[in-house]
């Protein structure tokens, strides 16, 4: 219901007027709730464009929200239009009691535009197809398709293959920034004509999760591309019709001489050292100002993992610097006040990316006697190169705990095998065997997951200064890369078991 009311506000004003707007939202239809577009211009719903392939994969549980629109398989097209009868406080602002759900397109005076649902795109049958052979132009994609590397090049090839192939004019949309969760969703909005691109969004760049992308497109191109594809028009002359809602409306220039036409251009693609740089940083941003937190702790070790880790905070600090240098205004107010909001400091504002970090990142190298002195060296540089507060901590004294209260245990009801308490061996050492060798080494890494939370909760208390009496506590990084995961290569409960991991979604190969 509230996406209704919401939806009803923006019916209320002008926002609508003069412009055919795609909104996307839930609908509850027959008791059946559906992921949907709701089609508005000047004032007026148009119609209701249910979502009939649901993403259910990989990350995405899309079926648990929502039922897809059913479509008799044995029949050609996408079916009958049905009544969706409006709640009041729709009817109150539009006048309509009801108004067609379904596949449709809208039938402007001079063009004809139709819809398909990011999962639809990546179908192997996808919408575009028959729509395109029906007769319609244009083709718009509300999409929210997270950041994974390297999507985006199959994002590029599944929108110009469609556009190429059966010519046509595509807006593909994407939802951009954090939802909240762990994913981030990169945005990158593309217009697309006859297999060519005229106009693309920013992935990365900026703050701001509000952009907006535009440009001129001549349908005369592609009228002429289809009509002398002969096979294609062969095949378009016997498909079966979809159902169409009719505006009085033009989407066209009347005087389509006075503007130029887009010009072609490459599609921008970050390589994949830049998309690991900006994606996950990105998202620490959002999920921190989203958290109520104070910033993040990591355990820094000198390997890689943690240094990349270490690198992807301090990335979010200097885009930040710049978000505040050259953002929109509206974006240089959220992010200013989003800093001030986690660092508890309602006047502060960051000098340089380093101030910034040392409000945000606190490290530590916890060191054991087993540790070298290059390692520990390594962590100090890179922190040092950062701007973060650099801690350092020996665990022998926790370990050594451990194996003291192992020296101490008591057998009440010994095996009858053992022959006796006294026989019984509660002294391991790093040089007896594999399994006294392995309970030690994995008792360091436990000790300093244990360690990584109770230092997160206090050092805000043991930095802070008159400044901020706020306290609070930081967000616990782990730093382990998916190899590790899915080989199974790591100590359960280790540094591994954090609040999030920025890096567990890219593979060592990746990292170097």
């Amino acid at each position: 219901m509230h996406s209704w009311e919401s939806l009803a506000q923006l019916l209320a004003s002008d926002l609508t007027c003069g412009i055919l707007c795609d909104v996307g939202m839930p609908v509850m239809h027959r008791n059946v709730p559906y992921n949907c577009r709701v089609v508005c211009l000047d004032k007026k719903i148009i119609g209701i464009r249910p979502k009939f392939c649901l993403a259910n994969d990989g990350n995405y549980r899309e079926m648990r929200h929502f039922t897809p629109w059913f479509i008799e398989p044995s029949s050609p097209g996408f079916g009958a239009l049905e009544d969706y009868f409006l709640p009041s406080v729709v009817q109150e602002v539009t006048g309509q009691l009801k108004v067609p759900i379904g596949v449709f397109a809208v039938a402007a005076l001079d063009t004809a535009v139709s819809f398909e649902t990011c999962e639809e795109l990546f179908t192997p049958n996808a919408p575009h197809i028959a729509l395109s052979l029906a007769g319609v132009e244009i083709i718009a994609n509300g999409s929210g398709s997270h950041h994974q590397l390297r999507k985006l090049d199959t994002r590029i090839d599944l929108v110009r293959s469609a556009t190429a192939k059966s010519g046509g004019v595509y807006l593909y949309a994407n939802q951009k920034g954090c939802d909240g969760g762990r994913l981030y969703f990169d945005g990158c909005a593309m217009v697309w004509i006859n297999g060519e691109l005229v106009a693309q969004g920013s992935q990365f760049e900026g703050f701001d999760e509000v952009e907006t992308v535009a440009a001129v497109v001549d349908l005369a191109d592609v009228r002429s591309k289809r009509s002398n594809f002969i096979a294609r028009s062969y095949q378009a002359s016997s498909v079966k019709d979809i159902n169409r809602i009719e505006i009085p409306f033009r989407l066209c220039m009347v005087d389509q001489h006075t503007t130029a036409p887009s010009l072609p251009m490459r599609p921008k693609i970050h390589d994949p050292m830049e998309e690991i740089g900006f994606g996950p940083s990105n998202w620490l941003w959002d999920y921190l100002r989203r958290s109520g937190l104070r910033g993040y702790f990591l355990p820094l070790s000198g390997g890689a993992d943690s240094a990349s880790t270490a690198c992807l905070v301090a990335i979010m600090c200097q885009r930040l610097l710049e978000e505040l240098r050259t953002g929109s205004e509206r974006s240089k107010a959220q992010v200013l006040r989003d800093i001030r909001k986690v660092t508890k400091r309602a006047d502060y504002t960051p000098p340089d990316a380093k101030d910034l970090c040392s409000r945000l990142l606190v490290t530590c190298y916890m060191a054991s006697q087993y540790s070298g002195q290059e390692t520990r060296e390594r962590a100090r540089l890179l922190a040092e190169t950062i701007g973060c507060v650099h801690t350092s901590i020996l665990i022998d004294d926790i370990t050594s705990a451990f194996q003291t209260t192992f020296q101490k245990i008591q057998f009440h009801n010994p095996p009858a095998s053992g022959g006796g308490g006294s026989t019984f061996k509660t002294n391991p050492t790093m040089d007896g065997t594999w399994m006294e060798n392995i309970a030690l080494q994995n008792i360091q890494a436990r000790s300093r997951m244990v360690m990584s939370y109770f230092m997160a909760q206090l050092m805000p208390w043991a930095t802070d200064g008159d400044d901020t009496p706020a306290g609070g506590q930081l967000l616990v990084l782990g730093s382990a890369n998916v190899d590790e995961a899915l080989r199974g290569y790591y100590t359960k409960y280790d540094c591994s078991a954090a609040d999030i991991n920025p890096i567990g979604g890219i593979n060592k190969g990746d990292l170097k």
